[in-house]
């Protein structure tokens, strides 16, 4: 079995595989100040709860992009599981051609989103592909029909705009980012309901179309991150939703490397 990590700078996602077939995955909330035990009991007892053993596992793919949180992580897996992690570096050892400036610079997260997508959705089809990523900030990648990672656009996530609305202005309240049941809002918490969703909607709707001319007219848009399943049915401009797709990427960067 395989245990893929994904470290993000809202929560730490982990799968299980059995050969391609995704077991069991579990959602953490990133903590910069875990230490290697606090985070080795937390997966001790995420595994005795699913009958889970460290034994099964033998091998330990991570991908990061919060480095105080990437040395305990390697550090609770060589004192829990034994093992060696093999952990990706987007511009030696995912195996996609990467077409940024300074390929160094993508986040691993965005670029086994990208090989995942185009392994499930661009290789057959031929076409270029869009992919976007619904979390702390949201993430709009665009891979070539050769497979070729090309770049894209990074925006603030909806729950840091909403964040930002609270802070920053006085009489504004804080509130929970979800579908409204009107466009036009007819309170202040029904006005800024609105304006976040839909905002937030029409925000990816222009950079996807605009993408989609840069890339010569055609792309098939693929959505993941927690807001993915919310987003996705409320525009027609994604046409496919895959909210572990961040996982299988890291399966197959280690699948390629092993």
């Amino acid at each position: 079995m395989l245990l893929a990590i994904d470290v993000g700078n809202t929560n730490i996602v982990l799968g299980v595989f059995e050969a391609r077939s995704l077991l069991r995955a579990w959602r953490l909330q990133t903590v910069r100040e875990r230490t290697v035990d606090e985070l080795g009991l937390l997966v001790d007892g995420l595994f005795a709860h699913d009958r889970l053993k460290h034994g099964d596992i033998d091998g330990i793919v991570l991908g990061s992009v919060v480095p105080p949180v990437t040395g305990a992580m390697r550090g609770m897996i060589a004192r829990y599981f034994g093992l060696t992690p093999l952990i990706v570096d987007p511009a030696r050892n995912s195996g996609m051609p990467i077409l940024y400036e300074n390929p160094s610079e993508v986040g691993a997260d965005r670029i086994v989103n990208a090989i995942a997508a185009y392994e499930q959705f661009g290789r057959e089809a031929g076409l270029p592909l869009i992919i976007c990523d619904f979390g702390t900030a949201t993430t709009l990648d665009a891979v070539s029909p050769n497979g070729e990672y090309l770049g894209g656009a990074i925006c603030p996530g909806v729950n840091i705009s909403a964040d930002a609305l609270f802070q920053r202005a006085a009489k504004l309240p804080r509130i929970d980012v979800r579908k409204p049941s009107t466009v036009i809002g007819r309170t202040t918490v029904g006005a800024m309901e609105s304006g976040l969703f839909y905002g937030y909607v029409g925000m990816v709707e222009g950079l996807v179309q605009r993408m989609r001319s840069e890339l010569g007219g055609q792309a098939a848009c693929v959505a993941t991150g927690g807001l993915a399943v919310v987003i996705a049915p409320e525009t027609d401009v994604i046409q496919h939703v895959d909210v572990d797709l961040t996982l299988h990427g890291l399966r197959i960067v280690w699948e390629r490397n092993r």
